[in-house]
């Protein structure tokens, strides 16, 4: 469910679409995309717009109750890794729910992101630098 303001049209429709438990995935500019999901392709040149970027302006818009996050992401790239899960715990902070946390294998990760409504193609080159939101509700 939608939160706030979002300047990105495309973007803010997936996010006043979704409904309960649906899910998106946020990736880098590497991942492959499923032919099934909805492609919103952010990525401008390497490293524009930035992963974190764009999972906070995702954040500021949606309502999250669940992360899916690659097993690789915690030890391939662990500054990243540690700034999403402080953006999380921010989230947890903000709207007053806790945010379970999953993870699984890169390649389970990659078969899963074919649930997404949509997947969201940053300019991030980070590696592991994805994740999956599960919608939950604002009330």
């Amino acid at each position: 469910m939608k939160k706030n303001a979002l300047i990105n049209a495309e973007l803010s429709y997936v996010i006043a679409t979704l409904g309960h438990t649906d899910e998106i995935t946020i990736c880098d500019a590497g991942l492959p995309i499923p032919d099934e999901a909805q492609r919103i392709d952010l990525a401008l040149i390497p490293g524009v717009p930035t992963f974190i970027d764009t999972v906070k302006a995702v954040l500021s818009e949606m309502q999250i109750e669940g992360v899916i996050i690659a097993e690789e992401f915690k030890s391939v790239s662990p500054d990243h890794h540690q700034a999403l899960l402080a953006l999380i715990d921010s989230e947890q902070s903000l709207c007053g729910k806790s945010i379970a946390i999953n993870y699984i294998p890169h390649e389970a990760f990659k078969v899963h992101t074919q649930n997404s409504k949509a997947v969201v193609r940053t300019g991030e080159c980070t590696p592991y630098a994805n994740v999956i939101f599960q919608s939950g509700v604002v009330f």
